[in-house]
């Protein structure tokens, strides 16, 4: 064997070195991205979650015949998320009577606060045909 050789035949310290270094850069870039994901997966998770309980309040207030006429009503799904709906008309006719039909605007608002991060909101409006209420009658004497 030649000395030449010999030396071709391995890796110097330096080369090692830099070698380790870019392992680690592209490992570190790894583990940031993946975190990044779990994080982005949680989110969209919540996201989801609210929309679908956004969706199911919305039908139970459409259905809800009891609900002011114009006016607000909250809850509460538990005690990270919760709820608010402004009911309101929508366009009353210029000359509007006790009993005739119009369309009331209900818009939720469907609110939760993540355990790490600030308070979130989805908010959703729809339609629904109702009446103007009758006055009730003032009692006599």
């Amino acid at each position: 064997m030649t000395k030449g050789s010999r030396r071709d035949a391995g890796f110097s310290l330096l080369e090692v070195l830099v070698a380790t270094v870019i392992m680690g850069i592209a490992v570190t870039s790894l583990i940031v991205g993946l975190s990044q994901s779990v994080k982005n997966a949680s989110r969209l998770s919540d996201y989801d979650r609210s929309a679908t309980l956004a969706r199911n309040k919305m039908n139970e207030l459409l259905l809800d015949m009891d609900l002011p006429f114009d006016g607000a009503v909250e809850g509460q799904f538990d005690k990270s998320a919760g709820w608010r709906a402004v009911v309101r008309p929508f366009e009353q006719p210029p000359q509007a009577a006790p009993g005739m039909p119009i369309l009331q605007r209900i818009a939720l608002e469907v609110w939760w606060q993540p355990v790490t991060g600030t308070r979130r909101t989805l908010q959703v409006a729809a339609y629904r045909a109702a009446r103007i209420p009758i006055p009730a009658a003032v009692g006599g004497p």
